[in-house]
């Protein structure tokens, strides 16, 4: 009887390459930092902005509107009432005092609205900055690799050494006041033609 060939076993799966240590505490530290950004934002808060914020956000629901047009139904129902009964009106038409109540609801409402867009437009200009710094910091990255990458293939002997100007110019990193000056150079036109358009 003859003896069966051995069978050899199958090549292992290549194993999927886990996250490393280095890489776990460097996402945990970004998350870490982006928490704490918002945390110190959080307690910049005075309690009176965040008792604005509250009415901010009331005001911003259906039940809010639902509760406006209940009151100004029920205040002019009362005086039509009143008035089918014989009785003296409080606030006849045209209902000046529900138009002044009106008024400074609205006012008081648009207020409120406009405290609290301040301070998220200043939160938002705050993560404008950083994402700017975090471009120019990638941009800054990005350039230094390019430049690696190109003295390598200098050094290569098997890699044909050849002028690259488009890798030339990406390795140069983006200097921030350059970029700066280039928008001032684009808006100032563009701000003179608006000035220059309106109406005298």
């Amino acid at each position: 009887m003859t003896a069966k060939p051995a069978v050899s076993p199958l090549p292992a799966a290549p194993a999927q390459n886990p996250t490393s240590a280095s890489e776990r505490v460097e996402i945990s530290q970004n998350i870490e930092a982006v928490l704490a950004f918002y945390t110190r934002e959080d307690q910049k808060i005075s309690r009176s902005q965040r008792t604005v914020e509250r009415i901010s956000l009331f005001a911003g629901r259906p039940i809010f509107l639902t509760l406006i047009l209940l009151f100004v139904a029920s205040w002019l129902l009362a005086n039509l009432v009143l008035r089918q009964l014989g009785l003296h009106e409080f606030d006849p038409a045209p209902f000046f005092w529900l138009q002044g109540t009106l008024g400074l609801g609205a006012l008081l409402t648009a207020t409120v609205v406009l405290t609290k867009q301040n301070r998220l437009e200043r939160l938002a200009e705050q993560r404008a900055h950083l994402d700017l710094k975090v471009t120019l910091l990638t941009e800054q990255k990005t350039a230094k690799l390019i430049d690696l990458i190109e003295e390598l293939r200098r050094d290569l002997p098997n890699v044909r050494d050849r002028h690259d100007p488009e890798a030339a110019a990406l390795q140069q990193s983006m200097k921030p006041d350059a970029v700066v000056a280039a928008l001032d150079e684009r808006i100032e036109p563009h701000e003179r033609l608006k000035v220059a358009g309106k109406p005298k």
